[in-house]
C-alpha cells in the first residue's frame, strides 16, 4: 500500500528542538514535544487533508496521551486510527539492544521498557494491533486494513 503519509517522531523533535545538555524525558518535556509534534500535524493537515500523518516516538502508556491526539483529529475534522504494535518482552529488549547508541532517545533501555510496561494503561478506544513479529508483509497489510 502505497500512501501519501508521513512520520513524525517525538524523539527527533525533542532531538531537534533540545541540545543534549537540555533533555530531561520528564513527563513536562515529553507532553512539550507531543504538543509540537501535534501542531506539526495540524500544520501539514490543512495544507493537504487527504494526508496521512504517524505519530512515533511516544509509547501512548497512559490515556490522557491518547485523548489528547484524538481531541486534535477531531478539532481538525481528521478521521483517526490506532495502530497498537506489539512484540514479546525477549523481542523488545533485543530491538532496543541494537539501537542502542544509533537511537535518538539516549534514555531507552530495558529497565525503561519494564517501568512503561508496568504502568501501561489499556487502550480502550478502537484499534488495530500489530504483532511486529509477524512479517513486514503481514503488519502493511494489517495497517493498510485500518487505514482504509
Amino acid at each position: 500500500m502505497v500512501t501519501s503519509g508521513i512520520v513524525l517522531s517525538k524523539d527527533e523533535i525533542r532531538a531537534v528542538l533540545f541540545s543534549s545538555s537540555g533533555v530531561e524525558y520528564s513527563r513536562e518535556q515529553d507532553d512539550f514535544c507531543m504538543r509540537v509534534m501535534l501542531d506539526a500535524a495540524a500544520y501539514i493537515l490543512k495544507k493537504d487533508p487527504r494526508r496521512i500523518v504517524f505519530l512515533d516516538g511516544r509509547t501512548f502508556s497512559r490515556r490522557y496521551q491518547i485523548d489528547q491526539v484524538v481531541a486534535t483529529a477531531v478539532e481538525l475534522g481528521q478521521p483517526w486510527r490506532i495502530l497498537e504494535c506489539v512484540c514479546s518482552d525477549q523481542t523488545a529488549e533485543m530491538r532496543i539492544e541494537e539501537q542502542r547508541g544509533s537511537h535518538p532517545a539516549k534514555d531507552r533501555d530495558g529497565g525503561l521498557y519494564l517501568r512503561v510496561k508496568e504502568r501501561f494503561q489499556e487502550i480502550t478506544l478502537p484499534k488495530t494491533v500489530l504483532n511486529t513479529e509477524q512479517s513486514l508483509a503481514a503488519c502493511l497489510a494489517l495497517a493498510g486494513e485500518a487505514l482504509r
